[in-house]
């Protein structure tokens, strides 16, 4: 898939590219050829503009430094006949009245005869006389000019033009195809990840419906035992019923931050107090798990965030210290402030995290030890979600592990959230 899209993308890219490099040749291309003939029109022009008529006769004007030597002139009649030409080329008279069209000329023409090339100017006259005992009236004096120089000016530069098309080509399908390759990166990584997300999501989702499943068969296998018998497989399907629904309302938080839809519901909150009151619900841990808590909270922090939103987070974060803290350890959560931000920390004497693992410690469903997080109940979504909560009012989360123990840190930014969050 990524293969035939690469592909396409190269060719899009190439394509891109070698139009705008057609255009900037086309336009660099008529910019010189328009400067070259503009030039040798406006000659053609002031010569025939010097050509004139004195005592009856007519005056070629003479050679002079500004005139062009390669410019001829001749008259035209008003019945379309030839009837003079510069005198200065004799010999070129037979085919000079050959090169000029029949009709009018109303714009500069180039014409080719006997390979070689002409630039055709013709420049109004008005002039009634009599030449060889008959009568004809001026219309136009016609302007001729060899522009072999010029054409082959041009046709060298086109033949560098289009060598350069050559060239250029390769090089630009190339680069195209780097430049693809390093847009592709991103995607595939996204694809990738977005695979694995479903896969493991599915392989979380088929172990509680796994165990619920088999203790719903067996109890109905034992119609006659009673309840406090098949108390054991009641409380498997209660576990494992709240754990998928625990991974359901995860998965569900994970997949509206991914389509941007999870708003926050920002408002003025009391952050200190929020804090606390997580603290105090659990502190019946303690006791059950046999740790100490110790609880360092400066009052009267206040933030413009999400209350529920920064419940959940020290929620997680507790909850992690608690699981991977054994007997005997302890617990410290302490919540201060700076000048820009509020600072959460939470840290604990635990089994802390492999250094391998810390990279890869907000990955989602990502565990250091799969089995013993699953007998502690955990999806590998919590730390996830906690840094998308951080991230979306943001702020900042970092992690330590030293091999033993672990320190979460959060900084919160202390003032009103940005709209684009």
């Amino acid at each position: 898939m990524f293969t035939s899209t690469l592909r396409k993308l190269t060719a899009l890219i190439s394509l891109v590219f070698l139009l705008i490099f057609i255009i900037f040749t086309s336009i660099f291309y008529g910019y010189i050829s328009y400067n070259l003939f503009d030039k040798i029109d406006d000659a053609m022009r002031l010569q025939a503009g010097s050509f004139q008529f004195v005592n009856g006769r007519a005056q070629f004007p003479r050679p002079r430094p500004l005139f062009d030597p390669r410019i001829f002139l001749l008259l035209r009649s008003t019945e379309g006949q030839i009837v003079n030409i510069s005198p200065f080329r004799i010999e070129e008279n037979n085919y000079l009245a050959e090169i000029v069209p029949k009709t009018n000329i109303e714009e500069p023409e180039t014409r080719e005869y006997e390979n070689h090339v002409y630039r055709i100017v013709a420049v109004p006259y008005r002039y009634e006389n009599k030449l060889f005992n008959e009568e004809f009236v001026i219309r136009e004096v016609i302007a001729i000019s060899i522009v072999d120089p010029e054409v082959g000016l041009l046709n060298n530069l086109l033949w560098i033009i289009i060598g350069g098309l050559i060239v250029g080509m390769v090089s630009i399908i190339v680069a195209s195809y780097f430049l693809a390759r390093r847009a592709m990166i991103p995607i595939q990584a996204a694809w990738e990840k977005q695979q694995q997300f479903v896969a493991d999501a599915s392989h979380e989702l088929r172990s509680p419906i796994t165990g619920i499943y088999s203790n719903a068969e067996l109890m109905l296998r034992h119609p006659q035992l009673t309840i406090q018998e098949q108390s054991h497989r009641i409380n498997t399907i209660m576990k494992e019923s709240s754990r998928m629904t625990k991974l359901i309302a995860s998965l569900l938080t994970l997949a509206r931050s991914d389509a941007d839809k999870a708003e926050l519901q920002v408002a003025p909150v009391d952050f200190s107090e929020m804090v606390e009151m997580v603290a105090e619900h659990f502190k019946p841990l303690e006791e059950l798990n046999k740790v100490s808590l110790t609880v360092q909270i400066k009052p009267a922090i206040e933030l413009m965030a999400d209350r529920e939103r920064l419940h959940q987070l020290v929620v997680i974060l507790l909850d992690n210290a608690f699981k991977y803290t054994s007997e005997g350890g302890k617990i410290l959560l302490s919540c201060d402030k700076d000048d820009k931000s509020a600072i959460v920390v939470v840290q604990d004497t635990g089994c802390g995290i492999a250094a391998e693992h810390l990279p890869h410690i907000f990955d989602r469903f990502f565990r250091g030890d799969k089995a013993r997080s699953r007998d502690k109940g955990g999806t590998g979504l919590g730390l996830a979600i906690a840094k998308w909560i951080v991230e979306k009012h943001g702020g900042k989360i970092a992690v330590e592990s030293s091999g033993k123990g672990t320190t979460f840190q959060v900084s919160l930014p202390i003032g009103k959230i940005r709209k684009d969050r």
